[in-house]
């Protein structure tokens, strides 16, 4: 099945919905981070109190409210389009697996890793990918549009790129500031960069996207 193929047609979601279900668990993240004593009631009937205490304690509320909110957003979001996309699926797995490590062993490394790992599998596999002729950015990103052959080429080295930065990136932030500033750095430093990168792909979309009516598209409509 060619990469065009893979992408059928699916319910649309209201954009602010699908922001909120995109960013709500991350930001229930933040809050639950600087107030945990707005959460600590709900966590500790189910976890031992202990775990939530000292400084160290807010980074454990906040994963303990990360992990839920995470699957209950991806449950919502397949209840109403009845698709997962890759990237919110890989990352809610990796939330779940290093989130529950985090709280189980008592080490906030862990919940910090979670992005370092999470980015550079996606690098990877898109370089991967790219090594072997298989483009494979319209699946990782779910993506909807059509691009000719050299445009899905550019823009998945550009985002394996990006995503190997972003992982970079993340080491060098938890490794070498606070609790805090990791957090923060999560909601007002990963979002907006991605957001500016993602706009500076715009011009390839634009040189290269197939129309309905163009040879390309009719060639990849009988593919």
């Amino acid at each position: 099945m060619s990469i065009e193929a893979a992408a059928k047609p699916r319910q649309k979601v209201n954009p602010l919905l699908k922001l909120v279900l995109e960013m709500g668990p991350l930001v229930l993240f933040f809050i639950a981070n600087y107030k945990p004593e707005l959460f600590k009631p709900l966590v500790e009937r189910f976890m031992a109190p202990a775990l939530f205490e000292g400084s160290s304690g807010n980074i454990f509320t906040a994963t303990a409210i990360f992990i839920p909110a995470t699957l209950v957003a991806l449950i919502a979001g397949y209840v109403l389009t009845r698709h997962i996309p890759v990237m919110p699926l890989v990352s809610g797995i990796f939330v779940l697996v290093f989130g529950v490590l985090t709280l189980w062993l008592q080490d906030k490394t862990f919940i910090k890793l979670k992005p370092t790992i999470v980015n550079t599998l996606f690098g990877l596999i898109l370089l991967g990918g790219l090594a072997f002729g298989k483009p494979l950015i319209r699946i990782v990103l779910d993506a909807a549009f059509d691009l000719k052959p050299e445009g899905w080429r550019k823009l998945t080295l550009n985002w394996g790129l990006f995503f190997l930065f972003l992982a970079v990136l993340n080491e060098i932030v938890w490794r070498n500031f606070s609790d805090n500033f990791w957090t923060n750095f999560k909601v007002f430093g990963t979002m907006p960069i991605t957001l500016i990168f993602a706009a500076t792909q715009v011009p390839i979309l634009m040189k290269y996207e197939v129309k309905p009516d163009s040879p390309d598209g009719n060639a990849q409509e009988g593919s």
